[in-house]
């Protein structure tokens, strides 16, 4: 929905392709696919066998990858990032990939995810001389592999990894060679695909459709894959731990024409349009979605229900940058220039409202206010995820409690605040079961941890002196 405006805001986007003769042109093409997973700031780097070379900058994919620009990136590789941004902050000096270069050689960096033991080993290298550019906790593993004391790459690369903790799917390109790693839980989407004779990665299928590559497989928790010219192998750097895909990717994150392990994300939101529909009796006259991730889920909710889908909210799109303000004020008032009632679907008329979460509660406040005041004389809100209580240190910006209102409120006190007739999040078996992914473990293989508190690695809040755990 409006990430950018309510508080939820997506995580960042990877994309890398090896053995392709305009490999910087396939990853812009790769990037734009990926751009609803960051909007803060974007960048490339290419290789050309010899030399890397880079181009960064704050703003979108378009505006940073001009015509002009797009002809200094010239190689058979590269790899890109869209960032939203989550540990150390914004600035132009956290976009990536971040690119380093030395005397044995050049290394370029892009990370999706976040690392909850960070800051401990930040302490811990400075204590024996780092110096660190950024505020990323992505520069960690930077330095991590460059103190790792083995003679070959790889092997730096895999005792780098096994130091770290949290979510990541990084991408790591030197002049000769591209490496993928994910995290031993596999809490982030990385996909394997090919492209005629170059090899393609993406945090989302969708990527492959668009620049009409093939997909091959999922990258496997702990798993590390290195490319070069010479082909593609597959290494272990640390046995898978329990599995826990984030949930929110299914949720709200993924475009629904990208399939995560199997599973579609479009049919998993328009189950839990439908498992909603099941739990919930509601007399109403239409169904509408909050454009554009809840679509899909009101269209389950219509089909299971028998009341009919009309398109009742409208999203401007062309409503820039110019208005991810900070301010609840703003906010709010971002929420009127984003999205518009449709008076002639409304008026007169008891809506349900589908919406795929709520964090703070500002922005469905919001819409309930317009529904209703575009003449909707019942507005029931239904959401297709459990009440999100608890923040998330994986790369969503939710890191407090008190971001939530759920976490202080019950959900009929939520339906007051928001002015809602009546209100119903999904349980969360029913969000498990709708989603019906293929990998086994413990819920299926889900991370619910901003929904039941259980969260999957040991954390190390930043609020606490870095080598204090919860």
């Amino acid at each position: 929905m409006l990430a950018e405006i309510r508080g939820l805001n997506e995580e960042c986007g990877v994309f890398g392709v090896w053995g392709h003769s305009n490999a910087a042109q396939i990853t812009y093409y790769g990037l734009h696919s990926l751009q609803h997973r960051g909007q803060e700031g974007t960048g490339m780097v290419v290789t050309d066998g010899e030399k890397l070379k880079g181009l960064k900058g704050e703003g979108l994919v378009a505006e940073i990858f001009t015509a002009e620009a797009m002809e200094e990136l010239t190689g058979k590789a590269a790899i890109g990032h869209v960032r939203y941004a989550t540990a150390g902050g914004g600035g132009y000096e956290n976009v990536q990939p971040l690119l380093f270069h030395s005397q044995s050689g050049s290394l370029a960096l892009a990370h999706n995810g976040n690392l909850v033991n960070a800051n401990a080993l930040k302490v811990q290298l400075e204590g024996q001389g780092s110096i660190f550019q950024t505020s990323s906790d992505t520069e960690v593993l930077a330095h991590l592999i460059k103190r790792g004391g083995f003679s070959s790459l790889k092997d730096r690369v895999k005792n780098a990894l096994s130091m770290i903790k949290g979510a990541y799917a990084f991408l790591i390109m030197t002049e000769t060679e591209l490496m993928i790693a994910l995290d031993p839980n596999g809490m982030r989407p990385l996909s394997i695909g090919r492209l005629g004779d170059a090899y393609v990665v993406a945090s989302e299928t969708c990527a492959f459709d668009v620049v009409g590559a093939e997909f091959v497989r999922d990258v496997q928790p702990g798993e590390l894959i290195t490319i070069t010219d010479d082909g593609i192998q597959s290494d272990l750097f640390s046995l898978a731990s329990n599995r826990a895909m984030c949930t929110m990717e299914y949720v709200y994150f993924s475009r629904p024409d990208s399939n995560i392990e199997g599973t579609n994300v479009h049919t998993a939101r328009k189950n839990m349009g439908k498992q909603l529909a099941r739990e919930v009796s509601i007399e109403a006259d239409v169904v509408t979605g909050v454009p554009d991730s809840s679509i899909s889920a009101a269209i389950g909710f219509a089909e299971e229900s028998g009341i009919p889908y009309e398109m009742g909210l409208i999203k401007n799109r062309y409503v820039g940058r110019t208005f991810i303000q900070p301010s609840q004020s703003l906010r709010e008032q971002g929420v009127k220039m984003k999205l518009s009632p449709v008076r002639g679907v409304v008026e007169g008329k008891r809506v349900i409202m589908v919406d795929d979460s709520i964090v703070r509660g500002t922005t469905s406040k919001r819409i309930v206010t317009m529904l209703k005041e575009a003449g909707a004389t019942e507005v029931h809100v239904v959401i297709s995820s459990p009440p999100i209580q608890h923040p998330c240190f994986y790369g969503i910006d939710t890191s407090t409690k008190e971001e939530l209102i759920a976490s202080s409120y019950s959900v009929e006190e939520i339906r007051q605040i928001i002015g809602a007739d009546t209100l119903t999040f999904l349980s969360e078996e029913g969000m498990i079961n709708s989603i019906g992914r293929t990998v086994g473990g413990e819920n299926n293989g889900q991370c619910l941890a901003c929904f039941t508190g259980k969260y999957p690695t040991e954390i190390y809040p930043t609020t606490l002196h870095p080598y204090e755990k919860v």
